[in-house]
């Protein structure tokens, strides 16, 4: 089992990596410390599961998640956070992750966890299990509930970095567009959101898990 593990923190990748490959059929291939670096090393390095933490720089884990799974559809891919509200994990679910846990759950759950998606099959500690099922009930029975999307792709990773105080440039220059296009983007998210703050804007990403701090 090859595996990439992405978490901003780099001491919670390194005791990873130390108790993962005490198991002899696992291999840690790569480390990334943020989302937009992690998608290109998995196009790279092609592992089979992919460690996901969710709140990261640069690019969330949920965006990853998708950007990585478009690339190579058969990649696992194991989100582990510290993200227990119902909305963050229907999100990462719906992204195209296979399982999702804590970070407080023990590493043999981990180990399960891993061993489960990579038989085809979803895994869900079981505090997250317990959030899934509290929600499918709302869901049932409130006739307001929603799953729609407010922003997409593009608008969320163009939120992230202007929650993050990157410049129109900076931003134009990381995404490979016009400046005059991350203008328009940012403007189309300050409608939908109704925000028309760049504090605004940081405080909404930091509360929906797009980015793990204020910069």
């Amino acid at each position: 089992m090859r595996v990439v593990l992405v978490d901003d923190h780099q001491i919670v990748r390194e005791g990873m990596c130390v108790l993962l490959q005490r198991r002899p059929d696992i291999e840690v291939v790569g480390q990334a410390g943020d989302g937009r670096t992690a998608v290109e090393l998995v196009k790279n390095l092609r592992p089979d599961v992919v460690i996901m933490d969710i709140g990261m720089p640069n690019l969330n884990g949920i965006d990853a998640t998708q950007q990585m799974l478009a690339d190579n559809p058969n990649l696992k891919i194991l989100a582990l956070s510290t993200h227990s509200d119902a909305s963050m994990v229907a999100k990462m679910i719906r992204a195209g992750a296979s399982g999702y846990m804590l970070k407080e759950s023990a590493f043999s759950e981990l180990l399960t966890g891993l061993d489960t998606i990579m038989q085809g099959k979803t895994y869900l500690c079981a505090k997250i299990a317990s959030v899934v099922f509290t929600d499918y009930v709302n869901m049932l029975t409130n006739p307001d509930w929603k799953t729609r999307e407010v922003l997409t792709s593009r608008e969320r990773e163009i939120l992230q970095l202007v929650a993050e105080g990157h410049t129109t440039k900076q931003i134009a220059q990381i995404l490979n567009l016009s400046p005059k296009t991350v203008d328009s983007h940012r403007e189309h998210i300050m409608q939908k959101l109704n925000i028309r703050t760049i504090a605004g804007l940081t405080k909404y990403a930091v509360q929906e898990g797009l980015t793990p701090h204020n910069p």
